[in-house]
């Protein structure tokens, strides 16, 4: 009796084992499509902020430099990065630029600022910053508001109008902030503006600019419409209100047209020789090369 007894609990527990092995199939056969679906929406969704974070960083706080390509790369339902291929276009020569690798996840997304900040390069005899990957020199705005503690304010255009056969990108920095048309009545028509400084923090006076973001825009061919999309960006960059130069700027400029708006500096691209026009113009009051290239037969340089 007791055996019997034995078996049939013994059997009762094998049934009730085999049950809840195929109602944990049947769950979980049910669950991974659903984490899945939702794993990638959630991944998805983190994927296209980041990429539209990229493509607002390029907007207002990279000069002179293009995405050539964002894609996304080593995608998983977790999260993945995100490749951002850029360049420089000088006169219509092209110069390779850091290549960014952010990355994301369900919850963050994170830009890959070790390759936008600039490294720097100090001698006894040289101090410039410079791409981390390319090894390109980069071009440095000063803020007029580094006048008087700061003497390490850099003007190389004597150096990049004696240097032939080349193009080039240079930073003018100004002694004062200026509207667009004082501006245009000062620079030759034989050099781009590409990119306009409207501002960047000022941490220390005493050191420099060195690492420190600018915000500016590239006026195209309609500067009116850029500088409302700038605007646009800004907002939309800074929306929680966390970054004090974006919000002092938005502040004081907003709601200003836009041939009452000050620049403070400009990137400049041409022809080196082209420069020497500028060497004695009392507006300018730094001016930092950056990217170069010799100028080939085969490719003519752009206005």
């Amino acid at each position: 009796m007791d055996n019997s007894l034995n078996g049939a609990l013994k059997k009762a527990k094998r049934k009730q084992l085999l049950k809840i092995i195929i109602t944990s199939i049947i769950v979980v056969l049910i669950l991974l499509p659903i984490l899945y679906k939702t794993g990638n929406y959630f991944a998805a969704k983190s994927s296209t902020r980041l990429h539209e974070k990229l493509f607002l960083h390029n907007a207002i706080a990279e000069p002179n430099i293009q995405i050539d390509s964002q894609v996304t790369s080593s995608s998983s339902m977790f999260g993945g990065n995100i490749i951002t291929n850029r360049s420089k276009n000088i006169n219509g020569y092209l110069v390779q630029w850091s290549t960014l690798t952010s990355s994301y996840d369900w919850i963050r997304n994170n830009i890959d600022h070790n390759e936008l900040i600039p490294g720097i390069h100090w001698s006894d005899t040289e101090l410039y910053e410079y791409d981390k990957q390319t090894k390109n020199k980069v071009a440095t705005f000063y803020h007029p508001s580094i006048q008087k503690n700061y003497d390490g304010v850099q003007n190389e255009l004597g150096e990049i109008s004696q240097m032939e056969n080349h193009v080039a990108e240079v930073a003018i920095s100004f002694d004062q902030p200026y509207t667009f048309q004082e501006i245009q009545a000062k620079i030759p028509d034989n050099l781009n503006i590409v990119w306009l400084h409207m501002t960047s923090p000022i941490v220390d006076e005493s050191n420099g600019p060195s690492g420190m973001p600018v915000y500016g825009f590239d006026p195209s061919d309609s500067p009116k419409e850029a500088y409302n999309s700038f605007i646009d960006a800004l907002e939309q960059y800074d929306a929680n209100g966390d970054n004090e130069t974006i919000q002092e700027f938005l502040t004081s400029n907003k709601n200003k047209p836009f041939d009452k708006v000050k620049i403070i500096g400009v990137m400049l691209t041409g022809q080196t020789e082209n420069f020497k026009a500028l060497e004695n113009q009392d507006i300018i009051r730094g001016a930092s090369v950056g990217a170069t290239a010799q100028i080939v037969p085969y490719i003519k340089p752009e206005k």
